[in-house]
């Protein structure tokens, strides 16, 4: 059924995060129509009720509501911008949700493309991974207008169980980027200060124990390292590729906005390094198994 709010709403990329949300608004009593350029994406997507289309014109013209969970910003400019994407086809406007952890000046030059054709951008990046959203519990960091998010509620409602409008366009996709460098961040911290307990002699279970209870804590020690590092699961959903790729983000924009981050940079430094040893499919969480003094060797 179609929401009368949202009208049909397409899902472009079909991924991990792309088929979650798509579930979720699905099982919410919303119309999807979906599209990726990998077949297997499609099928999987076909089997939860998906409605798929041959192209991305297909899916412009069904649907008044796009929600986007791309790769990059260049995957991004290519679906909104040029001949081929939203911008070049001749429609009634467009309320574009941008899920990807995009590059907010690429954003704000879209929108400002995008708007002058009457559609309307914000940027939504979201932090939970597939399990949130295949349950409707993700993290939203909302970059847009009052009147444009308010537009957008629905289907934020639907995929967000943590919605926070951050400002206007393109500050969703710049705190997103901040979010990733701590968490990067956050997991070689946290793989140091296990290594400095069990060479003190603390297991690392009671180590845990005692920094969630004490001011130490984070989302790793108190989610990353019990549900997929202690346990050997690493099977969160994120990979090691990405958050490298958000790394380099964070760093690219430190760089243009003149900003020095000399612990995060060296942090980065790392995740780069971390390269020779982990390829981009493993789990990001494998990163707590680099030893950054022994290049090459696991901890």
């Amino acid at each position: 059924m179609s929401n009368p709010e949202t009208g049909t709403i397409g899902v472009v990329g079909l991924g991990n995060m792309g088929l979650g949300m798509a579930r979720t608004l699905l099982r919410d009593g919303f119309s999807v129509i979906g599209f990726d350029v990998s077949m297997e994406c499609q099928a999987k997507a076909a089997a939860s009720g998906v409605t798929i289309v041959a192209g991305l014109s297909e899916l412009f013209e069904a649907c008044p509501t796009i929600i986007l969970s791309l790769p990059t910003a260049n995957h991004v400019r290519k679906v909104l911008g040029g001949d081929e994407g939203l911008g070049g086809h001749d429609i009634d406007p467009r309320l574009v949700i941008d899920t990807t952890t995009s590059e907010p000046d690429v954003t704000r030059e879209l929108d400002a493309v995008l708007r002058m054709q009457g559609h309307i951008l914000i940027d939504a990046p979201v932090s939970g991974g597939p399990a949130g959203a295949n349950s409707g519990n993700l993290t939203m960091m909302v970059g847009g207008g009052d009147a444009d998010v308010a537009r957008a509620m629905p289907v934020l409602n639907s995929l967000g169980g943590k919605i926070t409008h951050v400002g206007p366009v393109g500050a969703g996709h710049a705190v997103k980027i901040v979010n990733n460098m701590l968490v990067a961040s956050h997991l070689l911290t946290m793989s140091e200060a296990v290594r400095l307990g069990t060479a003190a002699g603390v297991t690392t279970e009671n180590l845990i124990a005692a920094l969630n209870a004490g001011s130490g804590r984070s989302a790793i020690s108190e989610v990353n390292y019990p549900k997929w590092v202690m346990n050997g699961a690493f099977d969160s959903g994120f990979t090691m590729g990405l958050m490298r790729k958000d790394v380099r983000l964070a760093m690219a924009l430190a760089k243009d906005k003149k900003v020095a981050m000399p612990v995060s940079e060296l942090a980065g430094q790392i995740w780069a390094a971390s390269e020779e040893l982990l390829s981009d499919n493993a789990d990001f969480n494998r990163i707590t198994e680099c030893d950054p003094t022994h290049k090459g060797a696991k901890s």
